[in-house]
C-alpha cells in the first residue's frame, strides 16, 4: 500500500523542501500545495484551525512581526486567507494524522528518521 499525504506550506520555503525531500525519501507520495499560489478556501482554513487551533498560526514567522495589532487579533481563519504566509509550515494532513512543523516527533509520526 502506497503511503500518501497533503504537505502544505510554501515553495520557497527550505523547511517545507527539506520535509518533502525526506518524505519521498522514506517513501511517502507527497501532494504538495503551495498556499499562496493556490490559496485555501474558507472551507480549508476552518477545517484545519479545527484541527489545530490557533497553533496554525506562525506567530515566529516575518510575516507575522510585520502585522498590526488589530490583524494579529484577527480571527485565524480570516488572517490565513488574507496573509497565507503566517500559516505553520509544514503543515501535513496523512489520513488521520494532522501534523504541524518538521519537528522530531512529526518526523517520527510519518516514520522518518529524526
Amino acid at each position: 500500500m502506497k503511503k500518501r499525504l497533503t504537505l502544505f506550506g510554501l515553495a520557497h520555503c527550505s523547511t517545507c523542501q527539506k520535509a518533502q525531500a525526506e518524505l519521498e525519501e522514506n517513501g511517502w507520495t507527497v501532494d504538495f500545495r503551495d498556499v499562496q499560489k493556490e490559496p485555501l478556501t474558507e472551507g480549508e482554513r476552518a477545517s484545519l484551525v479545527a484541527d489545530f487551533g490557533d497553533r496554525l498560526v506562525n506567530r515566529a514567522s516575518l510575516t507575522w512581526r510585520g502585522l498590526s495589532e488589530a490583524e494579529r487579533a484577527a480571527d485565524p481563519v480570516a488572517l490565513l486567507g488574507s496573509k497565507p504566509s503566517v500559516m505553520k509550515r509544514p503543515t501535513i494532513i496523512a489520513g488521520d494524522l494532522r501534523l504541524s512543523g518538521w519537528t522530531a516527533n512529526v518526523k517520527r509520526a510519518l516514520g522518518v528518521a529524526a
